[in-house]
């Protein structure tokens, strides 16, 4: 019972207002949302609509982070792109009839993929991601949301290709975008007992009422009027070919909603100096990917700007978001009529502050501060997000780069002090880690042809690392023994002793027995 209590947050301390309130000012923001990357797919909006609610609801009763909003989200539609454009060459006849029920069966494996990756504990990997790359992927989603915007300014933003507004329709819309972001911007100054984004909702929503303003609607986008979504399992035929068209989509799907729940659950986690539950995430974006395909939806992940727009707006339980699902599924119901007269433009002036707020500042004041090569990435990152928009082709990128950085930084630190002892002995002490990307300039200290009878490698300050490591102490052992030179080894660690034991299984680990420290058991000949 009190697992269920807490699963609720009941019993814990919850301000209720604020909850129910954020929820219901998400659920807005939602709409257009859902939407929008439903066209973008390709899809039925109501497509994207169920998504966000069933995405919504799970991941608010099971995710890892209370507080955090998931849905239907552009990064996941616009991988359907490329699965519809192979579904037609393959069938250039293909309707929705034939699509809709391929991308279903490809959100419920990717669920599947998402819940395995959970249950391995994988997301820890994202301690891996440095701060550079989140800070380009932070700003590159920022550029992205911004961007989607622009498309409300012309006359009619399903169409791509549509013009821009003109003349009084287009002052008149900026000036209800201005006066929502003054809103919100202003608001929170005077008072916090309402959440900014909903007041400038209902404000904006009640002087086009008033005034009779003609602007544009959620209603001039698509009718949002449905039925709860319907239960059917994705009727595909079952054979190779089906799964062979659908998995690498699915495995890209899952990859790029994983990154993007888990980055955005690191950044919620700054901003509420909590610290939330990664692989349960990863289990519950699964869990709720695959009721999404079976219940008719798109899938998505979370998303940032809504789980932003909660989090600014007060609400930290998950009271927030399963009030967010709820209220969009009454929307979709029994509200569609009202819901379909909210102007736009309060929305996309939401929607702009969301962006601003969400692109990390402190970034730009990095530049000349930090390591160029840290600017690089998050240029690299920040790029890639916004021209490609692939979200995992940009975090992948920057970890690369990231790590042959650090392995260039690390190879060019190795360095050696050389001394004889009072044996007569000639000691060479060793600083920095020893791996692939130093074995060169290992190998590079040492001329055995100068070198007395008798050499000491001393490990003390260093490590051996891998298998490149390895492969050169040997070939530096055979050297000195061409020589007729004796060689040891000194101050090895334990798990540097163990891997040399490993190793001497798979390859001749040619190292001279050091009878001092017995580090090495085998002894040349």
């Amino acid at each position: 019972m009190k697992q269920v209590l807490a699963l609720f947050d009941i019993r814990q301390k919850v301000d209720y207002k604020t909850e129910v309130l954020s929820g219901i000012t998400v659920a807005m923001a939602l709409v257009p949302e859902a939407v929008a990357f439903a066209f973008l797919a390709g899809l039925s909006p109501l497509t994207g609509l169920y998504a966000a609610f069933v995405m919504g609801l799970i991941t608010a009763i099971l995710g890892g982070r209370p507080g955090m909003i998931s849905g239907a989200t552009g990064a996941v539609a616009i991988i359907f792109v490329g699965l519809i454009r192979e579904i037609k060459d393959l069938n250039p006849e293909a309707g929705l009839d034939t699509i809709t029920p391929n991308i279903l069966a490809t959100v419920v494996l990717a669920g599947v993929i998402q819940i395995v990756a959970g249950l391995l504990k994988l997301g820890k990997f994202m301690r891996l991601v440095p701060q550079p790359v989140i800070f380009g992927f932070v700003n590159g989603l920022a550029v992205i949301i911004f961007s989607a915007q622009l498309s409300q300014f012309t006359v009619d933003s399903t169409d791509p290709n549509a013009p821009w507004m003109q003349g009084v329709q287009l002052f008149t819309f900026v000036g209800l975008v201005v006066v929502a972001m003054l809103i919100i911007w202003l608001l929170p100054k005077l008072t916090k007992v309402i959440p900014a984004a909903l007041v400038a909702i209902v404000a904006i929503w009640g002087i086009v009422a008033l005034f009779g303003i003609d602007t544009t609607t959620v209603g001039d986008m698509a009718s949002i009027q449905g039925e709860f979504p319907p239960f059917e399992i994705p009727s595909i035929p079952f054979r190779w070919e089906t799964l062979e068209l659908i998995l690498p989509y699915a495995v890209i799907v899952a990859g790029v909603g994983l990154i993007e729940s888990l980055l955005t659950l690191n950044i919620v986690d700054e901003l509420t100096g909590t610290r939330g539950r990664g692989n349960k995430e990863a289990i519950a974006q699964g869990t709720a990917n695959i009721l999404s395909g079976l219940f008719s939806g798109m899938g998505g992940c979370a998303m940032i700007g809504q789980s932003l727009i909660n989090i600014s707006s007060g609400a930290r339980a998950r009271l927030s978001g399963i009030i967010a699902a709820v209220m969009l599924l009454i929307f979709i119901l029994f509200g569609s009529s009202l819901i379909e007269q909210l102007p736009m433009a309060a929305l996309t002036g939401l929607m702009i502050m969301v962006s601003i707020g969400t692109f990390e500042w402190a970034s730009l004041r990095t530049f000349g501060k930090m390591p160029k090569s840290d600017i690089l990435v998050m240029l690299a990152v920040t790029l890639i997000t916004v021209f490609v928009h692939n979200l995992a082709l940009a975090v992948l990128v920057g970890v690369i780069i990231s790590a042959l950085v650090f392995a260039w930084d690390n190879a060019k630190r190795i360095r050696a002090r050389k001394h004889i002892d009072e044996n007569g002995a000639k000691v060479y002490e060793i600083y920095g880690p020893l791996f692939f990307g130093s074995v060169q300039a290992f190998q590079e200290k040492f001329i055995p042809s100068e070198d007395p009878a008798e050499i000491i490698v001393d490990f003390q300050e260093s490590r051996v690392v891998d298998m490149s490591a390895i492969e050169a102490l040997n070939k530096l052992t055979e050297r000195y023994q061409k020589e007729g030179k004796k060689i040891h080894l000194r101050h090895l660690s334990s798990d540097c002793v163990q891997l040399l034991k490993n190793a001497d299984k798979l390859i001749d680990v040619n190292i001279v027995e050091d009878p001092t420290y017995k580090v090495v058991s085998d002894s040349l000949s």
